[in-house]
């Protein structure tokens, strides 16, 4: 079910033809009611009155020689990309203090046929380009035209559902969606989330190449300097023509926006400290325990906060096995291993206790499981109870248990049991197949040295019971290459849901997708309850009703010992220069420093007297 507002449904095709007399409203949600009515001027999170002053300064770590977002080559650059995009507007504005709203931006209306079959759009009648030429349905058309002849993977494989799009009435365009394909929820909102690029502009230029010359745009800011690979200067463009529509108004509040791009990021985080730039999100939990401890921090010029965030967090890296891998097949060795690994030592000795307990694939959601299943889940559980381990039904998931050497020899003695279980014992010091006598042996590989790293505490146990282990951190495209074609036992990935999140866990955990190259469960899971799960997430109706099926499907992959689910973030790590104010909000899905904080002179006027004591201090 797709909302489109509070007790307000879309209209139904007349016959055949898609998006006959459609009645628009203001925004679309999935499964809970809109937060905002039609007459909402801003969303809760701004200050509609915030002065429009001042600079913020933003480090990139790595570099950009493109502005064409469309394309598969090229590092794009920041402000024209979609987590900061400053330079286009969208059909729709999501709302980030709801899990899944969005409202029009471009589009003043949209509405979405039954089953997803055709979304509609209405454009607004005021909108233009910086050359004050109006957007119109020809740009929308233009746009995804592009995108489906030369957009990268990413973007043609959003696109694969779609089948045609037309304008029709008084600037609207209709989205079919092809006939015979699932049903997919979040079909509106990705047609929703694309620049809509100007036609007149690229017409005499080959939307289908990379490029250097900053194209024009028709958002809050427009390109005013760049350093190719350097720098980049945004400043407010003065008659942008969004900039008063309800999911507008109150933010872009900066004059100008300047991104810095390091090759280092020790350099990147000395050159913040120094007060080259002003916001960051600290990657690093060695950098959030130990960088943030000089003058300007002491006298309450510079902040380190933990923000909560109302985001799905699920799994920081987990390890997956391999499961075409034979000794990786039987759920007593997974469990085994599970047992072997110490989180709470991996926690407080490399991360410095910054992490939460892993515990589900939805944490930080009420997509998570807890306690015992509910009456929903055992509806969706109860026809597979003799495939499911029977822990699923009793058993709240947790860590094993740790914390003291009784704790770790109890896991040990534990996973031993299991192992000659499963046909494996100690003979030479190795352990060994019971009838073949062919070693246990674990290879590992992960996308970076820090994924190698978390494994100390599992090797470490591993060797006291005889296992021999290999880790190592490819470059980046032989790591894909070996995850994509299984040619591993251990690994790690980051698995963050959304709130729409089955064809998505469907690409993560299918059993179809374990035998597409390019799909994304390289763990190999082939299990039918699993799949049958999926599909009850993907066919939720209510918010009760996909509750159930994560919670279920969490209870079962857990179970299983598919994973080894390690930790999960409790917040985001903001480092800033106390120059700037808010509206704060901790119930968000980001920290919205770039598109709603504002300069405050007081603020900045402080910093730079506070650094320039502290300098004379010294």
């Amino acid at each position: 079910m797709l909302i489109a507002a509070a007790g307000a449904w879309s209209t139904c095709a007349l016959g055949d033809q898609p998006c006959a007399d459609p009645r628009y409203e203001h925004g679309i949600s999935h499964l809970r009611p809109l937060k905002y009515d039609r007459d909402f001027t801003h969303f809760a999170y701004v200050n509609p009155d915030a002065p429009k002053a001042g600079e913020v300064r933003i480090s990139v770590l790595g570099t950009f020689d493109n502005y064409n977002g469309i394309v598969e080559k090229g590092r794009l650059a920041a402000g024209y990309d979609i987590p900061r995009r400053l330079v286009y507007d969208t059909l729709l504005e999501p709302a980030i203090d709801e899990p899944v709203s969005h409202y029009g931006r471009l589009a003043e209306g949209v509405v979405v046929g039954p089953d997803f079959e055709w979304v509609a759009f209405r454009l607004r009648s005021d909108a233009a380009w910086h050359d004050g030429v109006p957007i119109t349905v020809e740009d929308v058309l233009f746009t995804f035209e592009a995108m489906r002849e030369h957009g990268s993977v990413v973007i043609r494989t959003s696109l694969a559902d779609l089948d045609r799009v037309f304008a029709f009435g008084e600037g609207e365009l209709c989205f079919v969606r092809k006939e015979g394909v699932e049903t997919n929820p979040t079909f509106p909102f990705t047609l929703g989330s694309f620049s809509i690029l100007p036609q007149h502009y690229w017409s005499d230029r080959d939307i289908g190449k990379t490029t250097v010359e900053a194209p024009l745009g028709s958002g809050p800011y427009r390109l005013a300097r760049a350093e190719i690979g350097r720098v980049l200067v945004y400043e407010r463009f003065g008659d942008y023509w969004g900039r008063d529509i309800p999911v507008n108004r109150g933010r872009y509040n900066f004059q100008r926006v300047k991104f810095d791009h390091f090759a280092d990021e020790q350099v990147m985080i000395e050159a913040h400290k120094g007060n080259v730039i002003d916001i960051r999100e600290e990657g690093v939990s060695k950098n959030w325990a130990t960088q943030y401890d000089f003058p300007a921090v002491k006298a309450g010029l510079f902040k380190r906060e933990l923000r909560p965030l109302a985001r799905v967090e699920g799994l920081w890296w987990p390890i997956f096995w391999n499961l075409d891998k034979p000794h990786l097949k039987d759920m007593r060795v997974r469990e085994a291993l599970w047992l072997l690994y110490d989180f709470a030592w991996t926690n407080r000795v490399l991360f410095y206790g910054f992490y939460k307990p892993g515990v589900s694939f939805f944490q930080n959601s009420p997509m998570a499981h807890h306690g015992m299943p509910g009456e929903k889940e055992l509806a969706l559980l109860e026809p597979w109870r003799d495939q499911v381990p029977p822990r699923v039904f009793t058993e709240e998931f947790g860590q094993p248990p740790s914390g003291g050497p009784g704790s770790r020899r109890q896991n040990l003695r534990r996973a031993l049991e299991l192992f000659e279980e499963a046909g494996w014992r100690i003979r030479d010091g190795r352990m060994r197949n019971i009838e073949t006598g062919e070693p246990f042996t674990l290879d590992f590989i992960g996308v970076s040295y820090y994924s190698i790293r978390q494994n100390l505490s599992l090797v470490g146990n591993l060797d006291r019971i005889g296992v021999e282990t290999t880790g190592v951190s490819p470059e980046v495209s032989q790591w894909l290459y070996r995850s994509r074609t299984g040619k591993f036992d251990g690994n790690s990935v980051r698995l963050g849901p959304t709130f729409t999140p089955g064809l998505q866990l469907r690409n993560w955990f299918g059993s179809a997708a374990a035998d597409h190259d390019y799909g994304q469960n390289w763990a190999r899971v082939r299990n039918p309850v699993v799949d049958s799960l999926i599909q009850s997430v993907i066919e939720a109706d209510t918010a009760e009703d996909l509750y159930a099926a994560t919670r279920a499907l969490d209870r079962v992959l857990l179970w299983n010992f598919y994973f080894i689910p390690l930790g999960s973030q409790p917040g985001f790590r903001l480092v800033y220069w106390d120059k700037f104010s808010e509206e704060r909000n901790d119930a968000l899905m980001r920290v919205p420093y770039l598109d709603a904080w504002w300069w405050d002179e007081a603020k900045a006027r402080r910093v730079e007297t506070g650094l320039r004591e502290l300098a004379a201090g010294e």
